[in-house]
């Protein structure tokens, strides 16, 4: 295929492919508070953490992670001051210690820390301000969770960068398209990217077994084994409902992510690990599978953008489809239609915020993606003309990242409102 296509598809999966400790909402605000406490240079004396409503949705009902039970962005705030490392980025609350909790606890007793809505230029927009004695310092970050797009120190500002989406990623993402990830991921040097996915599939399996082991939010996957038994299409949902059972509630094992999400990360990725082993594929298709599944669940949230009132593991769903799809030999024509019919069922499920229920969402839309195989692979599926679905999967995409991107931006808006309102 095309070089420059290829090169960039590669850059891609190593950009959006990493390993994050927790949730990443309330990782991006340790992560930029951890920054803004190293401008500063001390501890601070108070905090004022400005949000965007997404963030702040995805933020409120999941426990930040290494605190045992806290949730919320104060929580993140002070505890990234405290004991965040931000040359780890979405890992930055790793080597957080027991001294490190008990001085969070004390200064959110304090109440050092103030958080407003911020009404800005991104779904997905955090800006960190410090104050200590005469000194301040500021971290901006926006579009994505590490994209810091300002830093400021007694006013003066040290860095900025441009604030569009255009600057948020170091990769071209107008390149891609289903045919064209198709095409890579039947010709890519699997030894390319055989390390990172492997890795991806062992750390989210870690974690999905922990979520199994023990007690973590509702146990989602634990109860889909024990009620509906062990067989593949039950595995592939209950593992990454598993580990989102964990993720959601507190456990500091990290995964690895995808479009700026764990949930996301496990979804593309542990339904394709369970059909391969049930199969008895080798371990190349596999990683061509992976591949498949890792950029399609890319392509749809580079429609989207990385946050809105369309649940994430609906696109990785799509991914993982057309992923369980390939690993049974089905011609580009059956995952096109797999991709479609997945799209056509489930792409009415809201995001309402990170927590315990997210695992039974991606269970959900798991089933809703092998159901849309079964019905693919004997030329059944919705057509053109019903509903949002369009012409081929190409434009059925596009149409609804469209409905998700722009049609629910007011849904987004009353759906934190009700959040808010016990408040």
């Amino acid at each position: 295929m095309n070089d420059k296509i290829y090169r960039e598809y590669l850059a891609i999966l190593r950009e959006e492919i990493v390993p994050a400790l927790g949730c990443t909402e309330p990782i991006a605000i340790a992560y930029a508070s951890a920054k803004a406490r190293a401008v500063l240079g001390c501890l601070p004396e108070r905090i004022v953490v400005r949000c965007s409503g997404n963030i702040i949705k995805n933020v409120k009902a999941v426990v930040v992670p290494t605190t045992g039970d806290m949730k919320g962005i104060e929580t993140s705030a002070v505890l990234g001051a405290v004991g965040g490392n931000p040359d780890k980025k979405l890992e930055v609350l790793t080597d957080v210690t027991e001294e490190d909790l008990a001085l969070t606890r004390k200064l959110l007793k304090q109440g050092i820390c103030r958080v407003e809505l911020l009404e800005g230029v991104s779904s997905l927009q955090i800006i960190v301000e410090m104050w200590a004695g005469e000194d301040t310092s500021l971290v901006e970050i926006a579009f994505a969770h590490t994209n810091i797009v300002r830093i400021e120190r007694n006013g003066e500002i040290l860095f900025r960068k441009g604030l569009t989406a255009r600057f948020a990623t170091e990769t071209d993402r107008s390149l891609l398209n289903l045919r064209d990830i198709y095409d890579f991921a039947n010709c890519v040097d699997v030894n390319e990217v055989r390390e990172l996915l492997e890795r991806q599939v062992e750390c989210n399996l870690k974690i999905a077994e922990e979520g199994f082991s023990n007690r973590y939010g509702a146990n989602v996957g634990a109860t889909i084994l024990e009620s509906f038994g062990n067989d593949v299409k039950n595995r592939a949902r209950a593992y990454p409902a598993a580990g989102s059972d964990a993720r959601m509630n507190g456990c500091v094992l990290p995964v690895m992510i995808n479009s700026g999400s764990g949930n996301q990360g496990m979804t593309v990725s542990l339904p394709v690990e369970i059909y391969a082993r049930e199969l008895h594929v080798s371990q190349e298709k596999k990683i061509r599978a992976l591949v498949l599944s890792n950029l399609i669940a890319i392509y749809q949230k580079n429609e989207l953008g990385k946050l809105s009132a369309y649940c994430g593991v609906v696109s990785a769903s799509v991914g993982a489809g057309a992923a369980i799809a390939y690993l049974h030999n089905a011609d580009w024509e059956v995952i096109e239609e797999t991709i479609v019919n997945t799209l056509g069922n489930i792409s009415g499920i809201v995001c309402d915020g990170a927590k315990a229920s997210c695992a039974a969402k991606i269970a959900s839309s798991v089933d809703a993606a092998v159901m849309a195989y079964h019905m693919a692979a004997v030329n059944r599926g919705f057509r053109s003309g019903e509903g949002l679905v369009k012409q081929d999967a190409e434009k059925t995409l596009r149409s609804y990242g469209r409905m998700g991107r722009e049609g629910m931006k007011a849904t987004d808006i009353e759906i934190l409102k009700i959040m808010l309102e016990d408040e």
